[in-house]
């Protein structure tokens, strides 16, 4: 029977004390919203009160690149879904029931994976633990009617409080412990321990409180059946520390927090150029409102009449051009400025691709990840099963990102470009349904229809100006 302290339950990793921050920080960032304005992200001035300071922060807009830039990663990453090949799981009567409902809460396994590779943006990591209910069974014909079967639980890195590494004799590094808390409820934290040998949960009250004298309660233990902790990591990007990894979010969070700056001091300047500020001495009756009429004594000094002090506007513009440069560095960063770019943002056809081989290097990256990460979970699916995993997994490691609009001019040039050879314009046509459609199975279709025709299709018209043709040259 394993029985821990009060102290070995609530101690931290050493890691994560020192993320800690980081984490919360980058969550908040992209989730944006009131938590995000309560979060004392606006530099405070001198001298202003609370109240001052809340309000500012209540009237300053949001703009959320963390938000943006997670959500199309995730876009590109899963727009090809992978291939799964399940081998000899193939014919496990689960398998269906896992991909189906694979939390028990009713989301795909899909979906999971999912949300798990947005944490691991968010965070730099995000662990999964594959676990099956421990229900005693007389058959395996009874564990198939009651639906027993192994299931994801997904924790961010705020959750994983303490975690542990050992090199093996083949050399490789086992997990040997794991803390998770489970749960926290008005300071009772609900916290399981996963040991090679068994699982324990424990009930732990004033669980913020380090020096609290109040002792842990042993709600469940059970022996761990598999002799391994079926815990698996997806890396965003690894670091020199095992168990952490690299947010996207290092960097856009802080570019983030001073746009963020920026859009209150344009907020303020926008309210004082509105609401001019009125200067006048103690015995002039004045007032700055609309219509207002200042009187003043006939014999009054020229030097003391009331005046308006009202902020230019030129301050408003650097401030603008100081926004689109961070905006700027955070496109630069992401190796997104083909995507996010604006209309106002002009680069050149090399630069484009340019930009598009990084992002697609990175999206390979993240792939890699996802696809080792999502073997291990199959793995750990088929142990639990009492079978071996002998399926495959990949990953696409191209993603397609092209200028399409740039494709689709460049193509127009080739077909006016009078290379005689219907080859050559039908493989131009066949490049030109790649640019307009977006699904393997039509483009299939496309390319057969194509190569079928004895005269080439696809040309482009000859473009008309009220009605009438152009000549061409």
């Amino acid at each position: 029977m394993a029985l821990y302290s009060r102290e070995f339950l609530t101690q931290k990793h050493k890691h994560y004390e020192e993320k800690f921050a980081d984490w919360h920080f980058h969550l908040m960032s992209y989730l944006g919203g009131q938590d995000y304005q309560n979060g004392y992200q606006l530099n405070r001035y001198i001298l202003e009160t609370d109240e001052e300071y809340l309000k500012r922060a209540e009237n300053t807009p949001i703009d959320n690149h963390c938000k943006n830039v997670v959500q199309i990663y995730s876009s590109f990453l899963f727009r090809v879904p992978p291939t799964r090949n399940y081998g000899s799981l193939t014919g496990d009567e689960q398998l269906n029931s896992f991909i189906n409902d694979a939390d028990l809460d009713g989301r795909s396994f899909n979906n999971v994976i999912r949300e798990m590779q947005m944490n691991a943006s968010i965070y730099g990591t995000c662990w999964a633990v594959l676990d099956k209910p421990a229900v005693q069974t007389q058959s395996r014909a009874e564990e198939l009617q009651l639906d027993i079967r192994p299931y994801m639980s997904l924790y961010t890195p705020e959750n994983v409080l303490n975690w542990n590494f050992e090199r093996s004799r083949n050399g490789k590094y086992v997990l040997t412990s794991l803390t998770l808390l489970e749960d926290l409820f008005e300071d009772m934290a609900t916290i399981r321990v996963w040991t090679l040998e068994d699982i324990t949960t424990y009930k732990v009250q004033e669980f913020t409180k380090g020096y609290s004298t109040s002792k842990p309660m042993m709600i469940d233990e059970m022996p761990n059946m598999l002799g391994k902790i079926p815990a698996v990591i997806l890396y965003n990007q690894k670091s020199q520390r095992r168990g952490i990894g690299i947010s996207d979010l290092n960097d856009v969070a802080e570019l983030q927090k001073a746009i963020y700056n920026d859009y209150s001091e344009i907020e303020q300047l926008i309210r004082l150029s509105n609401h001019p500020s009125l200067v006048k001495t103690p015995n002039v009756e004045a007032s700055a409102g609309a219509g207002s009429i200042i009187e003043m004594p006939e014999d009054l000094d020229s030097n003391l009449k009331p005046y308006l002090i009202q902020p230019s506007s030129q301050s408003l513009d650097g401030i603008m051009n100081n926004i689109n440069m961070k905006v700027e560095s955070i496109n630069r960063i992401t190796h997104m400025g083909a995507v996010r770019a604006t209309e106002a943002r002009i680069q050149s056809g090399i630069a484009l691709q340019t930009e598009f081989q990084l992002l697609n290097a990175r999206l390979s990256e993240k792939a890699d990840y996802l696809q080792n990460a999502e073997e291990q979970i199959w793995k750990l699916f088929a142990e639990w099963q009492g079978r071996e995993f002998d399926g495959e997994i990949i990953y696409p490691d191209s993603f397609n990102l092209r200028d399409y609009a740039s494709d689709l001019q460049f193509l127009q040039m080739a077909k006016a470009s009078g290379v005689q050879s219907d080859s050559f314009l039908k493989e131009v046509d066949k490049q030109i349904a790649r640019a307009v459609v977006d699904d393997d199975e039509k483009i299939n279709t496309i390319d057969g229809e194509i190569d079928a025709k004895a005269v080439t299709i696809g040309q482009f018209s000859t473009p008309t100006i009220e009605g009438e043709e152009i000549e061409e040259a």
